[in-house]
């Protein structure tokens, strides 16, 4: 994650037709696992990604954008007016359950 005036970026590493949508874990480089139900095709993956972060950092859709590897599982996705230590508290707060 890294610091910004107006949001956080948040480096995401998604496995596409997984059981459930979940968090997996952080990873040492702090890149978010993340397991989602949509196949990788025509968009559904990267759709079910804004839902699913926009659900869990409690933001409107609209803040939520992949700005980087939509095409790929490694992705950087922005977050409009969150600070970045505060999207850390809420993802770790929906880990921990």
């Amino acid at each position: 994650m890294s610091e910004g005036r107006h949001g956080a970026a948040l480096a995401i590493r998604v496995t596409p037709r997984a059981r459930k949508n979940e968090i997996v874990e952080i990873m040492a480089d702090q890149t978010i696992k993340i397991r989602l139900t949509a196949p990788p095709v025509e968009g559904k993956a990267n759709d079910a990604l804004i839902e699913f972060i926009a659900r869990v950092l409690e933001v409107p859709r609209a803040k939520v954008a992949i700005v980087a590897g939509a095409n790929g599982r490694d992705k950087l996705v922005s977050i409009l007016d969150l600070s970045p230590s505060e999207a850390q508290a809420r993802i770790v707060k929906h880990l921990k359950g």
